[in-house]
Parts: structure tokens; sequence; C-alpha cells
């Protein structure tokens, strides 16, 4: 990992097709997908063409697994699914590796929303486990929050008690959760990452799990040096897989935090930064 903050790169950066690429790794909500959270005209193109060039394409999300592999239903045979902030990775429907929380701690954290809820805080807690996502909150205001990432959901009284092995706990505050939900799971963070990963949601998992060790075990698998990765962030969940990647893109939309910590500056989200950043790098035919 980083001792520092690498330069952001402001310039319009190297010379195209100058770069031996060989694993390309990005974040969905605000940097592969725009802020209708729609992917990207000429996506199906790039991966066929990356493809051909044997180049792993790998997203790396807090997404539920099942929520991606449904992303890319047509075109997922062979890619790398990092889900659930990289508590999760599975290739072909084969689980490569995964990080579950101890049954106890899992319900200690949806015990303390239940606190935050009868404190009058707007939030919800999704109980994420390999099978399922599991919540207590059935309002459909909530449920529509929940379905944009977790396509495979239940309902249920109980969330701190499911018949899975529950990877992450994350939090919806319909207000800000850097100001209100983080600061109320101070307590778990002498044993637990408490993450915040977008303006409305926390994830809490161990220790252990974040993008970035993932991202590091699937290089030593692969025999993929960071010299030959490209990684895409724009989110404080992110940082850790940046330091993976020679190749560190923040968005430019990105968290300043971010911005900071990667090596180059992509346009935005909204400006299919992620495409046009790899066809001019890869130099790949636009």
């Amino acid at each position: 990992m980083s001792t520092a903050p690498a330069p952001l790169m402001t310039t319009p950066g190297p010379p195209a097709g100058s770069a031996d690429i060989r694993l390309i790794v990005t974040d969905m909500d605000g940097t592969l997908l725009d802020d209708a959270k729609r992917m990207p005209p000429g996506l199906r193109d790039m991966l066929a063409e990356l493809r051909r060039r044997g180049v792993l394409f790998s997203p790396a999300s807090g997404r539920q697994y099942a929520t991606l592999a449904r992303e890319f239903a047509d075109v997922a045979e062979g890619m790398v699914f990092i889900a659930e902030n990289g508590t999760y990775v599975v290739r072909d429907g084969v689980e490569l590796s995964s990080d579950p929380l101890e049954p106890e701690d899992a319900a200690c954290i949806v015990r303390a929303v239940r606190a935050l809820v009868a404190d009058g805080v707007d939030v919800g807690a999704v109980v994420c486990g390999k099978r399922s996502a599991y919540v207590e909150r059935s309002d459909e205001a909530f449920l529509a929050e929940v379905r944009k990432y977790y396509v495979e959901h239940r309902v249920v009284e109980d969330a701190t008690a499911p018949d899975d092995d529950v990877i992450k706990v994350a939090l919806f505050d319909f207000g800000s959760a850097a100001r209100t939900t983080a600061p109320a799971l101070a307590p778990f963070t002498a044993t637990h990452q408490v993450v915040v990963s977008g303006e409305h949601w926390v994830d809490v998992m161990n220790r252990t799990a974040d993008k970035g060790a993932d991202l590091r075990r699937l290089q030593r698998e692969l025999g993929i040096t960071p010299a030959q990765t490209m990684v895409f962030g724009d989110y404080l969940n992110d940082l850790e897989m940046l330091d993976a990647a020679e190749w560190s893109f923040a968005m430019a939309n990105a968290h300043p935090d971010v911005i900071a910590r990667a090596r180059h500056l992509a346009p935005s989200n909204n400006d299919n930064g992620v495409l046009r950043t790899i066809t001019r790098v890869l130099g790949l035919p636009t």
C-alpha cells in the first residue's frame, strides 16, 4: 500500500497505446455507470475487443454478486466479479474467496441499527449473505434503494440470524451517512472496517476485507503486475484498490481523497470516462 498519496496527473496522459495492460478493474456506481445507473454505450464492443487481446475485465463493487452477474450476464464468461466491497469474489459461478463476518458480530451491527432507528435516524440495515440480502424494513422508499444494488433480497422479521454466510452489513441512511450513521458505528472500528461507500451508504466488514486485498490476490494468481493493472474508482471504498495498480484513475467526479490518492485523472462517469480512458491508453479503435 502506498505510504503517501500518488501525484495527480492533470496533463492529457501517456501516449495512446503505450501501456501493456493485462487487467482492468473498475468500480461501478459513480465510475463505470453514469448518475442514472446506466452502462456506458459501447461497453459490450469494448469487452469483446479486450477479450480478443487477452485483457481481463473485472467489476469491483459494493453491489451484490447476483446483481453484478445480472448486469453482465451476456459477457460474464471468464470475468472475475469482486462483489460486496471485496468480501465475495466469484468467477464463472465459482467462489474464489470470501470473508464472512462472525454471526454474533453481524447480529450486533443489526441491533446497533435498531437503536439508531429508535433514536429517530432514518436508516435501515441490509444484511448481505452469499445467497441473498436480508432486510427488516419493508417500506417502499427503503426497498427501492435496496433493489438498485441487491437484486436478491428478502424481507424478514429478524435479520440477526439468517440461514446464510453473512459477508457484510450495509446501512442505508436517508440523510448523510458520513455525518450520522458512520459516527454511530464508531465502537465497531476497533474490530471491523466501517467504510463510507457513498453519500447514503456505510458498509461494515471484517478488517481483512477490501477491494485492494482481493485485487492483489488476483494479481498473484494470474501473474499480473501492478504495472499491468488499470483501476478506476470514485469513492472511499476504492482507495486500497487504487494502491494496487500503477495505472490508477480517479474519476473527475470522485471524492477529493480519491483524487489525491490516484496517479491519474479520468473524465467523469457522466462523460464515459472509463471507456474513453481505456480506449486512449490501450490504443483501441474509437
